[in-house]
């Protein structure tokens, strides 16, 4: 077994150690399947990744071993791989890593990151969002649920004026719906925002919808969730692979083809096929951005004529 491998990248060398460790024991995916990965999708994906502090799902024994989420990174990366303090509530600075280009990308593979979850804002103003997430989390991996919730929130917020509304699988049960924001309001306002636009949705569709952290409250209905959009929280990145079976990715796709995509239907060993036929479906992503003034008064508006059941 070899013990580096050195993957070529725009920027740099970037050596790869143990590349022959299986991270996917299932599917036989290594860490340098990981790496090759990254610096492939570097440039389609580090558009979405750029500015972004990052908190990283690392499997160092791969995913049959469990893993753990590291926001602070605490040793000393190279030079080179660029990280940004953020300060906790104590007062204390945690330098969290940020990955805007390849060599970085393939270092965090060799750390055996394989989920990058970013912030939803970006390291020059952390406290000001850059887009809105709502999670759909279906219950019991009910997928047409998950699409018809899906598809409600995207008609409601069209109803509020946020015609921009981009779409992603999650890798993982469900999709995630992003709204690019223009900066102007803060993660309070935001979220906010999210949690009673998404509660008007649930006054509506009762018995399908549900804002109800508990999941024995849920009774089979689609969580809305919106806990995302505070400041620390993160979302999982545009075209980071999940800690699944397959190694399927977190992929952006338009939306008529939610009603054929699975939420894992991407994977590391299919997506390229799909990024060969079709460019970027969240190309100019951040150049869409919205302010939520006009919205936050039709939500008023809206919530005043739907009372809670």
């Amino acid at each position: 077994m070899p013990e580096q491998r050195t993957i070529d990248t725009a920027e740099r060398r970037v050596e790869v150690s143990r590349p022959d460790k299986v991270l996917f024991p299932d599917d036989g995916i290594t860490k340098a399947d990981l790496a090759e990965y990254h610096a492939r999708i570097a440039e389609v994906a580090a558009p979405h990744l750029r500015d972004r502090p990052l908190a990283l799902r690392r499997f160092p024994d791969g995913i049959g071993a469990g893993g753990f989420f590291q926001k602070d990174w605490d040793g000393r990366p190279p030079e080179w791989v660029r990280t940004v303090p953020i300060e906790r509530a104590d007062g204390e600075e945690l330098d969290h890593v940020i990955a805007g280009d390849a060599a970085t990308l393939v270092w965090l593979a060799d750390r055996a990151a394989i989920e990058l979850h970013g912030w939803l804002a970006r390291s020059d103003d952390l406290h000001h969002p850059d887009q809105l997430v709502v999670d759909l989390d279906p219950s019991d991996d009910d997928i047409a649920a998950a699409r018809s919730a899906t598809r409600r929130v995207r008609d409601l917020l069209d109803e509020l004026g946020l015609g921009e509304r981009w779409l992603k699988t999650s890798g993982s049960k469900g999709y995630h719906v992003h709204v690019p924001l223009d900066r102007s309001a803060d993660f309070d306002t935001v979220r906010s925002f999210a949690r009673r636009a998404m509660e008007l949705l649930a006054r509506r569709y009762p018995d399908e919808l549900t804002t109800e952290q508990r999941k024995a409250k849920r009774a089979g209905r689609t969580y809305l969730d919106v806990g995302r959009n505070a400041y620390g929280q993160t979302a999982v990145a545009p075209y980071t692979v999940r800690a699944h079976r397959g190694a399927p990715v977190a992929t952006p796709i338009d939306w008529h083809e939610l009603g054929e995509t699975d939420p894992q239907r991407y994977t590391i060993r299919n997506l390229f096929r799909r990024l060969g036929q079709k460019d970027d479906p969240w190309t100019g992503f951040a150049d869409r951005a919205r302010s939520l003034t006009d919205a936050q008064c039709r939500l008023d508006e809206l919530l005043a004529d739907t009372p809670p059941r």
